[in-house]
């Protein structure tokens, strides 16, 4: 049993759970909407502290995280569980067991081995991924802090729903996130993925106010988040409030989960997206579940390819002292020159 953070206790044993933007007030012997935190006798509990469920090398690359130390292995792991319940999940089997299956797996993984799992595979970073890492933000939070210590790099991988007050805990311990922008529409985000859009959109300016890496995620889904003037309020948004070098990742979608009974998305619908954010100033600008060249880093300037990719890895890095070899204009990011 791991007592919980960031909630408070009501009368009658009732406790409000500041984690996310959800806000639960949960009953005496009830879960959270992410069925991981469970308030007994009016205090709340983790139920997912050191139950790691998946635990990998991976390219920091597959995150995705394309200007944070490219080529290099990130150790990933994750907990049971999520805050949201997108229809289109593909980690579903971890993500939803708690809330589909009723039941919480995992080996338990105290906090300081995780570090040394990373240290030993000689990875520059430790990546909370697969399922929403605020979810288990309390384990996050000490693997964090002794991966910190190792001089190792800490990265989320996020949808964002997550409360001002967790990301003030975390942010000291945060070098860069990837936040999945699933949509640009309320509608959308209370009607498919079990949210809100504000919170999401105020947790990437909180990031980059804190002064962590950011890169976005959007997946394309047709007809449901790919009308052009959608994609361009999106983009827009990342321009004028993010800042014209943050990397936005256009994924392909496949059917999954609960959501089979539409198409996968047509190539030339994620080069439409990319036009509109090119449109919108944005510098970088990538193409994911689809290949070709379109995984390349190229100059904001100049246009040289600076890095070149296949799939899940960086091939050739041919900044130095991160800047672009050809004109010298710098590359936005962390550790991105070959040195």
């Amino acid at each position: 049993m791991h007592e919980a953070r960031l909630y408070e206790k009501r009368d009658g044993h009732q406790v409000k759970c500041h984690l996310c933007a959800h806000g639960c007030l949960i009953e005496d012997g009830g879960r959270g909407i992410c069925h991981v935190r469970e308030n007994r006798g009016g205090t709340l509990y983790t139920l997912v502290y050191e139950q790691v469920l998946a635990e990998h090398l991976d390219p920091i690359e597959k995150k995705p995280l394309y200007h944070v130390a490219p080529g290099s292995l990130s150790y990933s792991i994750a907990t049971a569980g999520c805050n949201f319940r997108c229809g289109w999940c593909q980690n579903a089997d971890i993500s939803a067991m708690p809330r589909d299956q009723r039941i919480i797996r995992g080996v338990r993984v105290p906090p300081g081995r995780i570090v040394e799992h990373a240290c030993e595979a000689r990875c520059r970073s430790i990546a909370y991924t697969y399922t929403e890492p605020t979810i288990y933000f309390e384990y996050a939070y000490d693997v964090a802090k002794g991966a910190k210590d190792q001089g190792l790099l800490n990265v989320l991988v996020t949808n964002g729903f997550m409360s001002a007050e967790t990301l003030e805990a975390w942010h000291p311990l945060v070098d860069a996130a990837n936040v999945d922008l699933k949509a640009f529409t309320d509608a959308t985000y209370r009607e498919h993925i079990g949210g809100r859009l504000q919170p999401v959109l105020d947790t990437l300016k909180r990031m980059k106010d804190y002064g962590i890496w950011v890169e976005v995620t959007t997946l394309v889904i047709p007809e449901l988040n790919d009308s052009e003037d959608e994609l361009r309020g999106l983009a827009a948004f990342i321009a004028r409030e993010l800042g014209r070098e943050t990397p936005w990742h256009i994924s392909r979608f496949f059917p999954a989960y609960k959501m089979t009974d539409r198409r996968p998305t047509p190539p030339d619908a994620l080069e439409r997206a990319l036009r509109i954010g090119e449109g919108e100033g944005l510098h970088y600008i990538y193409l994911g579940n689809i290949g070709g060249q379109r995984q390349n880093t190229r100059c904001s300037q100049c246009g040289e390819v600076v890095i070149e990719r296949r799939g899940y890895s960086a091939l050739i890095n041919h900044a130095k002292a991160g800047a672009c070899p050809a004109c010298g204009t710098p590359l936005a990011g962390i550790d991105i020159g070959s040195g």
